[in-house]
């Protein structure tokens, strides 16, 4: 019986009908996976082509954000340059002052701080400011106080610290305050800090709008505080306290913006405050101008130590006498 029912299933498979079927099935079979290959390709390529073309748009998008980018850093770095051309000159603060120096590091190209040195009718006129914000709003707004600080000292010859930021406040109004509308369109505000100084007398004048003043003497750190009020704060009636301080052979006189206090760094990632910057300017005191900014840069860069800058830095240092 085994053995014919082997014979049997040699004969079937020997069948032509059989034959032809399995001939057929691989011919199907051959078809169907070159048709799959033949599809899978096309998808390939026309997944490959999509991603080409995606590419290709990347590229020209890119191509194009380069172009704008050079084109704002171009802009820039022209209103930098405009901005340091009415910042007063190093030649011109070296024939006031022979002992100085300027620490000016803003956050972007252009800077929302600036500083103003003068000197009229046997004064000197020193002043540090800091406008809202910072980058190119800042920026302009600085320009608008340059160019008043220079109209209210120079062409008003107004002599008196307080009288210094209340003419900048009504300047500022008159700028901003639209009578149609009854609303000022800008209500952003400088701080700033200005001393007066009388060559004769030595006899110091300060005023400050949230900025103070720190005088160095004998190891010694006097600090005369601003008022708590920004000039164009408010439209209304406004006044600022005027403070005297005579100065000596040797004071050290430290103005600044709060971009250097305030910036965060250290290992906890705090900011750097006004307690250590009154220790550091402490301590670097008895060295010369030129070293305690170098100091200060490095002292800053080290306390950032890869966190990034948070506002415009700027600290100026200055022995009148």
């Amino acid at each position: 019986m085994i053995l014919t029912a082997t014979v049997m299933a040699v004969r079937l498979w020997d069948s032509p009908v059989i034959n032809y079927a399995i001939a057929v099935f691989i011919v199907v079979a051959l078809v169907y996976l070159a048709v799959l290959q033949f599809w899978v390709l096309l998808r390939t390529r026309k997944h490959l082509s999509e991603m080409k073309s995606a590419y290709t748009e990347i590229d020209i998008q890119r191509s194009e954000l380069q172009v704008r980018n050079k084109d704002l850093t171009d802009s820039l770095n022209y209103a930098r340059r405009i901005q340091a051309a009415l910042l007063p000159a190093e030649h011109h603060i070296r024939r006031i002052f022979q002992d100085y120096f300027i620490y000016y590091r803003p956050k972007h190209i252009v800077s929302g701080d600036f500083y103003w040195f003068s000197e009229r009718d046997n004064k000197y006129f020193i002043a540090a400011a800091d406008c809202t914000g910072h980058g190119v709003p800042g920026a302009l707004m600085s320009m608008i106080g340059l160019e008043l600080i220079q109209k209210i000292i120079n062409e008003l010859k107004v002599d008196d610290s307080d009288q210094v930021l209340l003419t900048m406040n009504r300047e500022l109004e008159s700028a901003f305050f639209k009578e149609e509308s009854g609303k000022a369109i800008i209500k952003d505000g400088i701080e700033m800090s200005i001393c007066i100084i009388d060559k004769k007398t030595r006899l110091m004048e300060f005023s400050g709008a949230f900025l103070p003043v720190y005088i160095v003497r004998d190891d010694k750190l006097f600090e005369i505080k601003g008022d708590k009020k920004n000039v164009v704060q408010s439209f209304a009636m406004v006044s600022f306290n005027r403070s005297t301080f005579t100065l000596e052979e040797g004071d050290l006189l430290y103005l600044f913006s709060d971009g250097y206090a305030d910036q965060f760094g250290g290992p906890e990632n705090k900011k750097f405050m006004y307690r250590r910057l009154r220790h550091i300017l402490l301590t670097i005191s008895k060295y010369p101008l030129a070293d305690q900014q170098r100091i200060l840069d490095e002292t800053i860069e080290s306390w950032m130590a890869g966190h990034d800058q948070i506002d415009d830095m700027m600290i100026l240092g200055v022995k009148p006498f």
